[in-house]
């Protein structure tokens, strides 16, 4: 690893440590109802990036929250004597935070089996239903059509990560489709509108609430596969549970819950009468851990083989692109320098998701759309290409400036010394370090699910939090990246001895 790269091995760590300490009992424990009264707060979680109606940025104050939820977490809290405190989190992994960082979610998260098994549950707060949204143009007509290939093959739906949509969405075999998951479910309309997606499926709340900004899009068939809203409370706060269940039944007596849902425009009298006759959702049964594995396992060999095309793919383009930089920065011409000085700078500077995000993204918007797999390799080749140009111009500086000079007083021109003298020889004192990005490239993968490309770490953080089995997974998953990284180590520690026996049989 070079030192370079260092931020970019060891930023997995904290999300890291959080799972695993949310996996091992007495790691931490939750605050009690007690504890939130006598620290005067009631800390509460969400993903402000996913977007209203829920929790989302006031457009005219950038510093200000603004939701329903928002406003539903303020009431809770004052309900129990206490202030609502705001945490960010990333939407999927917000349970994560409980007993940790937050004492609730309070962010749309569907009542499931799974959820009441491995979380404590509150009353339903609201019920929703799922909506297909796609563009007015589309021939996708109704849900039926999807039972068919559309024009361009299986139809490309957009999802929120660990949502219901999702679940509804893979679950169904019986569609000619293919499913791809998002962080936020304005990724997925602007992906829509883009036409990368033929159409997205989600909330009917957050549909109308995004209707007038996405005039370009329609929904397509009535809601379907309705369920409820629930507070995530974590499983050793059983006063503290059943105070927010306390709350939501008075703020339902009173009135308050239906003039929050009026005030959104999310029809409160039909709420109500919804959550009145909401019934509590069972708890899944937990399976052993061999039907566990069993499950799990091909789908992280599969999100493995996702890690390593990714970085079999993209790697070589890097080396490829960084060498060319290298060479053109020490003998290129003088106008080419500093463009290629700021190719590097500019790439080294900025973080690969927000590269990630600009290419799959933006260029959609300037009327170049690349498949997902693509702008992901393309991604990580660029981002790489500046920490090898580095790596390969310390190489070239390396080899002594007699032997260039000594290969032109042979007669050779300028290319052919950098072709058979320079470069072999710069290769041969860079591979170590090359082979140790190669290893942080692996790692450096877990960024594109950014853009819905589901390789090994985000393969496992969505059946981790749909299974509940936390560590065993971690194991699992940890094995895997070993048993990828191991050989390259070895390779690395290999090339680094040819290198120093070469340096002694050298003369003087």
């Amino acid at each position: 690893m070079t030192p370079a790269r260092s931020g970019g091995r060891w930023r997995c760590w904290p999300a890291a440590v959080v799972w695993l300490l949310a996996a091992v009992p007495g790691a931490g424990l939750a605050a009690e109802l007690d504890e939130v009264l006598a620290r005067g707060e009631l800390v509460w979680a969400a993903d402000q990036e996913g977007g209203g109606p829920h929790v989302f940025v006031d457009p005219d104050d950038p510093t200000r929250l603004i939701g329903f939820e928002v406003e539903l977490a303020a009431l809770v809290a004052g309900e129990l004597g206490v202030k609502a405190r705001f945490q960010q989190g990333q939407w999927d992994r917000l349970p994560l935070l409980l007993g940790r960082a937050a004492d609730c979610v309070v962010n749309g998260f569907e009542s499931t089996p799974q959820r009441a098994r491995d979380w404590r549950c509150s009353r339903p707060y609201f019920a929703y239903a799922l909506q297909l949204v796609a563009r007015r143009d589309s021939a996708l007509d109704s849900l039926e059509a999807l039972a068919k290939a559309g024009p361009r093959g299986p139809w490309r739906i957009g999802v929120l990560t660990g949502s219901a949509a999702e679940i509804e969405m893979r679950r169904r075999s019986d569609l000619a489709i293919e499913v791809v998951g998002y962080d936020g479910t304005v990724d997925c309309l602007e992906q829509v509108r883009g036409r990368v997606l033929d159409a997205g499926l989600m909330d009917d709340c957050i549909a109308s609430f995004n209707a007038d900004r996405f005039g370009e899009l329609r929904g397509v068939g009535r809601p379907f596969a309705g369920g409820t809203y629930t507070i995530l409370t974590a499983p050793d706060t059983p006063r503290l549970s059943a105070a927010i269940d306390e709350a939501l039944g008075r703020l339902i007596t009173d009135g308050r819950l239906k003039a929050l849902y009026d005030r959104w425009d999310l029809a409160g009298r039909q709420q109500m009468l919804l959550l009145r006759d909401a019934a509590e959702v069972p708890p899944a049964p937990r399976g052993s851990l061999a039907d566990l594995i069993r499950g799990a396992l091909p789908l992280l060999l599969s999100s493995a083989g996702m890690t390593i095309l990714l970085s079999v793919a993209s790697f070589p383009v890097a080396i490829l692109i960084g060498l060319s930089v290298a060479v053109g920065r020490l003998h290129g011409p003088a106008w080419l320098r500093p463009f290629l000085a700021c190719y590097v700078e500019i790439l080294r500077g900025t973080p690969l998701m927000l590269q990630l995000y600009a290419l799959f993204f933006l260029l959609p918007k300037a009327g170049l759309a690349l498949p997902a797999l693509v702008a992901a390799i393309l991604g990580l080749a660029l981002n790489y290409s500046a920490y090898e140009s580095e790596i390969y111009r310390a190489g070239l500086k390396a080899v002594p400036v007699g032997q260039f000079e000594a290969a032109l007083a042979l007669g050779m021109t300028k290319w052919q010394c950098l072709r058979h003298v320079l470069v072999p020889q710069a290769v041969r004192i860079v591979m170590p370090p090359v082979t140790s990005d190669f290893i942080a490239l692996f790692k450096d993968t877990s960024v594109c699910s950014a853009i819905t490309v589901i390789e090994l770490t985000k393969r496992y953080s969505v059946l981790a939090l749909s299974t509940g089995r936390i560590a065993e997974l971690a194991i699992v998953t940890a094995l895997l990246y070993l048993a990828m990284s191991w050989p390259l180590s070895l390779l690395s520690r290999w090339f680094e001895r040819r290198l120093e026996q070469r340096c002694e049989r050298a003369p003087g």
